[in-house]
């Protein structure tokens, strides 16, 4: 049987990591906790490398209650404590507390747009943007649609986001395709 070709970013040795490539990574999702699970744990990521943050889901899944949105916005700086006390969560303070906030500006979001997939989609007009992509290094860390998408956040005033934040999340939520061109995961390019 031969070997599957995959992204050149992904350790083939970390069964973890191959899975979120092969099963999650750039695939267009519509669940809304599985969203702001997403986003929440991609805030986390800032500095560090996603492995880092991919080993630790469960134990965020855990102190985050599942990351069911309206449970999220209610936390207290009581559970803030609690998950600082967690041994597996990345013990930064701002970074969990950034959470809790953006928790309480999605549900602004939802009420506005109905969802958060109506939200961040309306920004590719509902449709994936399917990138040209050789060799990921070359792959973009920002487009004009993550600085905009940023602005926004920031104006309704969401914690701990950046561009470069909003477009690994746009990766890994599938508003891009930023597989490359040779990866068994790339869709077919439109000519």
């Amino acid at each position: 049987m031969s070997q599957k070709n995959r992204c050149g970013w992904v350790k083939l040795d970390d069964p973890l990591y191959v899975a979120y490539h092969d099963e999650e990574w750039g695939r267009v999702l519509r669940d809304e906790r599985a969203l702001f699970e997403l986003f929440s744990l991609e805030t986390q990521a800032a500095g560090l490398s996603w492995l880092c943050v991919l080993k630790k889901r469960e134990a965020y899944r855990e102190a985050f209650e599942g990351f069911y949105l309206e449970k999220v916005a209610t936390f207290t700086a009581a559970d803030i404590e609690r998950i600082m006390q967690n041994y597996f969560v990345i013990k930064n303070r701002p970074k969990i507390e950034a959470i809790v906030s953006n928790a309480k500006c999605f549900i602004k979001i939802v009420s506005e747009f109905g969802s958060f997939y109506n939200y961040f989609f309306a920004y590719v007009q509902g449709a994936q943007i399917v990138n040209d992509v050789v060799n990921y290094k070359t792959a973009p860390c920002t487009t004009d649609i993550s600085d905009a998408i940023t602005k926004d956040l920031k104006k309704r005033g969401f914690k701990f986001i950046g561009s470069l934040t909003v477009y690994a999340f746009m990766q890994a939520c599938g508003m891009v395709d930023d597989h490359e061109n040779s990866c068994f995961c790339k869709k077919v390019l439109k000519t």
